[in-house]
């Protein structure tokens, strides 16, 4: 049977990282992947140029039902750390807004920055290897592979939720946790576009593939100042993708679609100055074209604004800045950037990220109920529990 001291399912972000801290220590390290190539979610991330941290990265940019959790590893490995790996193998980047650093080339970059430190501290990878049965012995695991068995003295479980399944993946890391008596709390999409019902779609047809580059996107006490894009299920952008990691089926979302702007005194000016001005004309000085007719066909506010009593701007500032709709559901793992949910961290050390009822059993990045926010935050994550747990894997 082949004996390695660390044995690592998955091999992305976390999985790599791990496998580096791990190897540095001198432990003898196989990183299994059942893709034909590691790190799939690196490569497609940020349009394909990774967004690969934030730099404004701090424990109030997660979600998890333990809020403290993730406070230990981000703490003892910050950005600052991974920037230094990356500037240390010359790979240009930049940041583009609200603290996301992108590389300047390919996110291929990063997946071989990853697999050349692997390499250098004797880390082995071996892709389309799947894994069978998972059992417990005296002195640690031992795991089937497709390609055998083998036995190893610590098991990371880096293999990821269930968003983008058309790259592979599955809930396979929560069956693990689940074998072994760990707590799962209940997963869902997150960072994901919302759908609207057949009769919203049809009254926003015309607005397809339209954006706002400046809305707030509300949801409770929480709100998002992205764009936000108009598509032909529902609706998406950036601020609509964070919401949804709050949003819950059943409930209302709120948006203003110009936040800096009092609509109604906008409005009540372009008509003393102009009453001949039609409402859509005057709004489309502050809202794409499009979208000022769709409105103003919405009230019925055809004629010159002369004739529109006060009453009815308010309808339209209200409709703008302070339009509730209440999605139908989302578009579902198919798009979602990542998991909601994952292994309860009741059942983790928040210090090495091991079980803590299974010795050797470990679980990082985005199996575990930690979720971040679109921007570089969730990459933060898996190098940060990934780090940690490679520490005394």
């Amino acid at each position: 049977m082949e004996t390695v001291d660390v044995l690592i399912i998955g091999a992305g972000a976390a999985g790599m990282m791990c496998a580096i801290e791990a190897a540095k220590r001198g432990r003898s390290v196989l990183v299994v992947e059942h893709a034909a190539a590691p790190g799939e979610k690196i490569r497609i991330s940020g349009g394909g140029r990774c967004n690969f941290t934030n730099i404004h990265a701090s424990p109030k940019n997660f979600l998890s039902q333990n809020p403290h959790f993730c406070i230990s590893a981000l703490s003892r490995y910050r950005p600052r750390d991974f920037i230094t790996m990356v500037e240390a193998h010359g790979i240009a980047y930049h940041e583009k807004t609200l603290g996301q650093l992108f590389c300047d080339g390919s996110a291929t970059q990063i997946i071989a920055m990853l697999r050349g430190e692997m390499e250098r501290y004797g880390a082995a990878l071996r892709l389309g290897t799947t894994v069978g049965r998972i059992g417990k012995t005296e002195a640690g695991f031992s795991v089937i592979l497709s390609d055998g068995e083998i036995a190893c003295s610590s098991l990371v479980v880096a293999c990821g939720g269930k968003s983008i399944p058309k790259m592979g993946a599955t809930g396979f890391g929560y069956e693990i946790a689940g074998q072994f008596g760990l707590r799962i709390v209940e997963t869902r999409p997150a960072l994901v576009p919302l759908t609207f019902d057949p009769n919203t779609l049809e009254r926003l047809k015309p607005l397809t593939g339209i954006a706002v580059e400046e809305a707030r996107v509300g949801c409770g006490k929480t709100s998002f100042s992205e764009a936000i894009l108009f598509t032909h299920r529902g609706i998406s952008g950036p601020a609509i993708l964070q919401i949804s990691s709050y949003w819950r089926e059943g409930g209302e979302i709120e948006i203003a679609m110009l936040p800096s702007v009092d609509v109604f005194e906008a409005l009540r000016a372009a008509r003393s100055r102009n009453g001949r001005q039609a409402v859509q004309t005057a709004l489309a000085e502050h809202l794409p074209k499009k979208l000022a007719q769709v409105l103003a066909q919405q009230f019925g506010l055809a004629g010159n604004m002369a004739d529109l009593p006060d009453k009815a701007l308010r309808k339209v500032a209200d409709a703008v800045n302070g339009w509730r709709v209440k999605p139908a559901g989302s578009e579902g793992y198919r798009t979602a950037e990542v998991t909601l949910g994952g292994v309860d961290t009741r059942d983790l050390d928040s210090k090495t990220m091991q079980a803590k009822t299974v010795l050797g059993l470990y679980f990082v990045g985005e199996v575990v109920d930690v979720t971040g926010w679109l921007g570089g935050y969730n990459f933060q994550w898996a190098w940060a529990s990934g780090w940690s747990a490679g520490q005394n894997a």
